[in-house]
């Protein structure tokens, strides 16, 4: 791949150039947040070198670096001479199969001098949408990069993006509380000051939690979806629940998650989990695969950290009777099945959680969605439920006894709304923790296009 620069993007953009001094990361030292990123790159896609890089006027800042432990003095290179200018001068990706070959790179030092032979660099970009840097893979020969692989580094470049934008929301919100602080003797001042800044942390937490979130569902002929999500606590930390529906071979797929935990660290594991399971998905047609590779990657994202994920994802391809569907299980509370005539079953609960062991369990059930019929997918969130100081929680049970209560053939945001609004009451109006609802219904016998 290979782009013309872009006259409107110049290396010494002066906005650009301050957005990558704002991140306060050039020349730091190395940090295990970005040394996992690109252990975890090389491990997936096998390139010996994988880099994070920080591109300024005048340097290329490796904030982070694999396959090249034994390089000694500053970590960094010219801009001019850096192979990551090519992405920052035309604000796309860049692939190059073979170094030597391109007109671009075979004169320069870096071909030999690091025995670059393939390259291939994904933008960092800040929330601005401005060329921060590179995620960039070598190979010390030439390769063709393929697509699965290209995938795996987009995914990755968006969690080191994430992991840019989170220190800076951090430090931002350090230099508000200094502030707060320093004019703590005028209490009245101090007051409205630390109210501003809950809400401003408040409105930062949400517009993140959002961010990991798909921004609407898709329009798919033949098919409703439907989904209601309300964070927890109704306070600044960002919780791990995610979902997302988005097209797979022959069909579409549907994945609800939980992170275990909250704050930076969940939304780090939320991002790279919905990305993952959407660049795996996208490629490949054995749903137990996508989460067995989730779990791969979570297993060595965790690196020996306490934590997990729990998922179910599902596909979803056209059969003479309706919907062939494929539902595999990570540990997380199992779906309900919703059928025409009223009928209220439930999957069976199956797997283990996601990134607990290097190798995967996760459980398996096919099913026919007829139709009228609707899957339920959900989050621990709602069936956990439960008014201020008791613990009487909602349970699948609650779930249960909305879906029986339904009119028959009840539109997907009929079932979504019921269950969300039923949960909701039962807690009192106000939940604890994330609650994520994903209904997909069939409501008449067709054949799904394929995805554009």
């Amino acid at each position: 791949m290979e782009d013309e620069p872009n006259p409107a993007l110049r290396i010494d953009d002066p906005a650009r150039v301050a957005a990558v001094a704002s991140t306060g990361l050039l020349d730091t030292p190395r940090e295990e947040a970005f040394d996992r990123l690109t252990r975890l790159a090389s491990d997936l896609i096998g390139a010996p070198m994988v880099f994070v890089t920080l591109v300024d006027d005048e340097v290329s800042f490796w904030k982070s670096t694999t396959g090249v432990d034994d390089v000694t003095g500053p970590r960094r290179a010219p801009a001019d001479e850096s192979f990551c200018r090519f992405v920052v001068t035309t604000g796309a990706e860049q692939v190059i199969p073979d170094t030597r070959e391109d007109v671009r790179t075979k004169a320069m030092a870096a071909v030999e001098t690091m025995n670059i032979k393939a390259w291939a660099g994904i933008p960092i970009r800040a929330a601005g949408g401005d060329v921060l840097g590179t995620f960039c893979a070598m190979d010390v020969r030439p390769r063709e990069w393929t697509h699965g692989q290209l995938e795996i580094l987009r995914t990755l470049s968006q969690a080191a993006g994430g992991e840019i934008a989170l220190r800076m929301a951090l430090q931002e919100a350090r230099v508000a509380s200094a502030a707060a602080e320093r004019h703590a003797a005028d209490a009245e001042r101090h007051a409205e000051r630390a109210e501003r800044s809950a809400a401003e942390a408040t409105e930062l937490a949400e517009t993140l939690q959002q961010s990991l979130l798909p921004a609407g569902n898709p329009r798919i002929p033949g098919m409703e979806v439907a989904a209601r999500y309300r964070p927890g606590g109704g306070g600044a930390e960002v919780l791990g629940d995610f979902y997302d529906v988005f097209p797979v071979p022959g069909g579409w797929g549907v994945v609800v998650g939980d992170v275990c935990g909250k704050g930076p660290w969940a939304a780090r594991t939320t991002a790279l989990a919905r990305s993952t399971v959407r660049a795996v998905g996208h490629t490949e047609d054995d749903t137990g695969a996508v989460l067995a590779a989730l779990n791969d990657v979570l297993h060595v994202w965790f690196a020996g950290r306490h934590s997990f994920v729990t998922a179910t994802y599902a596909t979803m391809t056209a059969a003479d009777e309706g919907l062939h569907t494929v539902v595999v299980n990570g540990g997380h509370p199992p779906a309900f099945l919703l059928r025409a005539d009223g009928e209220v079953g439930q999957f069976a609960v199956g797997g283990r959680a996601l990134g607990l062991r290097s190798d995967a369990s996760v459980g398996r059930e096919e099913e026919c969605l007829r139709p009228g019929d609707s899957l339920v997918f959900y989050t621990d969130g709602v069936t956990e439920s439960r008014p201020p100081g008791s613990t009487d929680q909602f349970g699948e049970d609650g779930i249960a006894r909305v879906l029986a209560s339904l009119p028959r053939a009840s539109s997907a945001e009929t079932v979504a709304e019921a269950v969300s609004r039923a949960a909701l009451d039962h807690a009192g109006g106000q939940v604890s923790d994330d609650t994520a609802i994903v209904v997909v219904r069939s409501p008449q016998i067709y054949t799904i296009p394929e995805p554009a």
